[in-house]
């Protein structure tokens, strides 16, 4: 304080703008103290880094997008699909897949793990393009999706029962595993039959012309 008031009469004696001068000497470490970076940042590093997603959160993320595309495509199937058996595989994937997502959101609520709310972009072209067919067109492109999916599922859910970190996450996937491979045969097999019945129904109609 007593330095400024010297600088203060000195200008002043001099006729020059003392208080201007004064008051930029003094607003100056000011300044810089409001607009400094924190301690230790520096340029774009003093932004914090995003939040990287560990393997078994990564896990339960897919895990619930599947998951639910599951169910909206298991939906769609009970009201579009002709042929019994895949109306049936359809309606015990809805019962399946619910239960298994209700679990799967109770336990990431439990661990902070905010879960996607719909299906992801892959599958959501998939079921828009399912939904504009119908009867035997779309049994076989349902089925074809489930059988893909399933084999894509089954190997997101072993991988995790394998390698996991949380125990939880871990012990959910290996309890699921089984009636995923189940799913998995299942469509399989489906798909199989509604070829063989194909060909059968062509192979008729082919018959019936050379009559």
């Amino acid at each position: 304080m007593l330095a400024v008031g010297v600088l203060v009469t000195a200008f002043s004696t001099s006729g020059q703008a003392a208080p201007d001068a004064v008051k930029d000497q003094a607003a100056g470490p000011l300044l810089l103290a409001q607009t400094a970076p924190p301690a230790g940042a520096t340029g774009s590093s003093a932004t914090a880094p995003a939040k990287t997603r560990n393997p078994d959160q990564k896990f339960a993320e897919e895990a619930a997008a599947g998951g639910m595309a599951e169910v909206e495509a298991g939906k769609l199937a009970q009201s579009k699909a002709s042929a019994a058996p895949v109306k049936a595989f359809a309606e015990q994937m809805v019962a399946d897949h619910t239960k298994a997502n209700d679990q799967l959101k109770q336990m990431a609520m439990s661990k902070g793990i905010t879960l996607p709310a719909t299906p992801d972009r892959s599958h959501a072209r998939a079921l828009e393009k399912a939904g504009k067919l119908d009867g035997a067109k779309f049994d076989r492109e349902y089925m074809d999706m489930m059988v893909s999916d399933h084999k894509k599922t089954v190997s997101l859910f072993e991988k995790e029962a394998k390698n996991g970190k949380d125990p939880e996450l871990k012990s959910f996937a290996s309890t699921m595993l089984p009636d995923l491979q189940k799913h998995l045969q299942m469509a399989q097999t489906t798909e199989k039959d509604l070829k063989k019945s194909g060909s059968a129904m062509d192979a008729g109609k082919g018959s019936s012309t050379m009559k």
